[in-house]
């Protein structure tokens, strides 16, 4: 039988269809900046998972950025990077600093700073997707974390109050203009064990809210603000297609 060959614009086609068939599963992270400046955001794996975007990037004003997660579990965090620049030949940031790098590859973030944690792809079959927004090292812009076209419960989790304007003064952080660039948390502010939750106050029975944290919890009530915090909207999103962090949401 004689064999038949596709034009090339058919083979184009196809290979376009077939590679959208391929990415219909994928979860992909968006990064969106909703703020009226530029942020950097900065990704840090945990142990043992892949660095991705090599860990950080700028973000303009009012522009977003999506890149594939890994198809096998992966977990880390993301945040916003304010106030960066080069000076004298070295990279810093206000707020949420890597060591001094535009690409944090896999370094972590200097506090306060808000927090969004995912937990992608556990739970076997069902691909169970955790995500959450935390303030338990404190705040310094607005963060959201979106779903889209996941099952089951798979709220919106953060906090959209900008709470620069109304952090108390004790937990304030200031730059060297005097404007509130961030608001800590009472670990960081007094160094306690009973704040920090560490030594005898590390257990879910000892850890407990205090004024500091509450500060938080009354403002965005669906973040973690303390070290064993439950926050109000519990999810069990299974399979979503995109995971969207949003700055000034």
């Amino acid at each position: 039988m004689a064999k038949t060959s596709l034009p090339l614009a058919a083979s184009f086609l196809l290979l376009i269809s077939f590679s959208s068939a391929a990415d219909s599963g994928r979860l992909f992270l968006t990064v969106v900046n909703n703020c009226p400046f530029t942020v950097w955001p900065a990704i840090q794996p945990n142990a043992g998972h892949p660095v991705l975007e090599k860990g950080g990037f700028a973000l303009p004003t009012f522009t977003h950025r999506s890149f594939s997660a890994p198809t096998t579990h992966w977990s880390g965090r993301i945040w916003a990077r304010t106030g960066c620049a080069h000076y004298n030949g070295k990279f810093s940031c206000v707020t949420g600093d890597c060591g001094n790098r535009l690409e944090c590859n896999g370094l972590g973030g200097a506090t306060p700073a808000s927090l969004a944690q995912f937990d992608l792809h556990h739970g076997g079959h069902k691909d169970f997707s955790s995500y959450g927004v935390s303030l338990v090292d404190g705040y310094n812009v607005p963060m959201t974390v979106t779903p889209h076209e996941g099952h089951g419960v798979c709220p919106v989790v953060g906090c959209r109050e900008d709470l620069l304007k109304t952090c108390p003064g004790h937990l304030q952080v200031r730059s060297h203009a005097g404007h509130v660039v961030a608001c800590k948390s009472g670990c960081e502010a007094f160094h306690s064990d009973e704040l920090c939750c560490q030594g005898h106050y590390n257990s879910p029975n000892t850890c407990k809210a205090s004024s500091h944290s509450l500060f938080f919890k009354h403002a965005c009530p669906s973040t973690f603000t303390f070290a064993h915090d439950s926050p109000s909207l519990m999810h069990d999103c299974s399979s979503p297609r995109e995971l969207k962090v949003i700055f000034c949401h």
